[in-house]
């Protein structure tokens, strides 16, 4: 007969099996908690992008994820516990430094990597301190004008009672062109009719307060109204018509004052119907034979501008908050143009046999603070 055990003896044999389950011998591990360690907590990439290697240690299989679209990693997921991650990075097309993250992952735990990529460089561009180029046109690329430029087209007589027809071209005949690296804006008579280029950048878009500057040849002959100028972006003229909107003149020169460059401002208080105009001018010698630098430094304190580095104007903000003076403190976008005639420029008349005539920019350029 068998023998019934008794409580002591019970008690002895479930201390036994508690002890060795608790041991580990013969029984299921503990599940293994994830860890996931880089060798590098940051990356940094110079402009023109690249390679750069990151070891991951984990406990169990991992992957990743970067936040930019500028960063691939490979592999980018593996079973391995150890293994070494290529980071790319693309080329930065931006003039200014920017960062993005990567994110690896095992289980529940996560670990960052920041990286890092400097601005792209602006090979040449001297930028003025505490400034960072933020857009430019060196015209360097085709024989045509980016689409970061919108051609107008409009008649004579369109504005200031000026004689040219604005086009983009006319029978095949390009009123802008690409050459040389330089934006050649072309003034010419055809059939009877003259013809010439006027052009926005970033027309929709602008920009509010910082440095523009561009590097022009004029051309020659009475009846000639080059200008480097501004106006306010996606402004509704019928509810803001000019001067309230404003209006900032860079430079313009008139052929029959040859080589005499001036700067304007044109606000409801300040504009040339009143003649109460914000103007300068001075003699820029050589201007219609050579390329000079002309400038403007818009802030939300003063409209300064200048001809290779000397200042010509200066206006200062009066601080009313009254938009019929300070009409400067939203988006504004770049305008070039070779105007022909019209009530300055052809305000001792004009001569036919100087067409054609040709307007020459090598660069447009716009910094802001940084």
């Amino acid at each position: 007969m068998r023998r019934l055990l008794n409580i002591w003896e019970m008690v002895a044999i479930m201390a036994i099996a508690f002890i060795s389950c608790g041991s580990g011998k013969g029984g299921d591990s503990p599940a293994v908690e994830a860890t996931i360690n880089l060798s590098a907590s940051t990356l940094a990439f110079e402009a023109g992008g690249g390679d750069l290697k990151v070891t991951v240690d984990a406990t169990r299989e991992w992957s990743c994820y970067a936040s930019g679209e500028w960063l691939k990693m490979t592999p980018n997921s593996s079973t391995a516990t150890k293994a070494e991650v290529t980071v790319t990075a693309e080329p930065n097309a931006l003039f200014e430094e920017r960062t993005a993250t990567v994110t690896f992952k095992s289980g529940t735990k996560r670990t960052v990597l920041t990286v890092t990529q400097a601005a792209k460089k602006a090979d040449g561009i001297d930028t003025p301190a505490g400034y960072k180029l933020v857009w430019n046109d060196e015209f360097d690329k085709g024989t045509a004008l980016s689409s970061d430029w919108r051609h107008e087209v409009q008649p004579a007589g369109w504005v200031n009672n000026e004689l040219q027809n604005y086009v983009k071209s006319i029978d095949g005949i390009n009123t802008t062109e690409i050459k040389d690296g330089t934006l050649r804006i072309k003034c010419f008579e055809h059939n009877g009719k003259v013809y010439s280029g006027r052009v926005y950048a970033k027309e929709t878009v602008g920009w509010t307060y910082g440095i523009f500057e561009a590097r022009i040849k004029l051309p020659k002959g009475k009846g000639t109204w080059p200008a480097f100028w501004m106006m306010p972006s996606n402004n509704d003229f019928a509810a803001n018509p000019w001067p309230r909107c404003g209006e900032i003149d860079i430079m313009e020169e008139v052929g029959a004052n040859a080589n005499y460059t001036s700067s304007s401002l044109h606000t409801e208080a300040y504009n040339h119907t009143k003649n109460t105009q914000k103007t300068a001018e001075q003699l820029t010698k050589g201007a219609e034979d050579d390329f000079h630098v002309y400038r403007l430094e818009w802030t939300a304190d003063y409209i300064k501008t200048y001809v290779d580095g000397t200042p010509l104007l200066t206006f200062m903000n009066d601080k009313q908050n009254n938009v019929a003076t300070w009409p400067y403190s939203k988006p504004f976008y770049v305008i070039l143009n070779l105007a022909w005639g019209g009530s300055w420029g052809g305000y001792k008349g004009v001569d036919p046999k100087a067409l054609p005539v040709t307007m020459e920019v090598d660069y447009v350029r716009v910094f802001q603070k940084q």
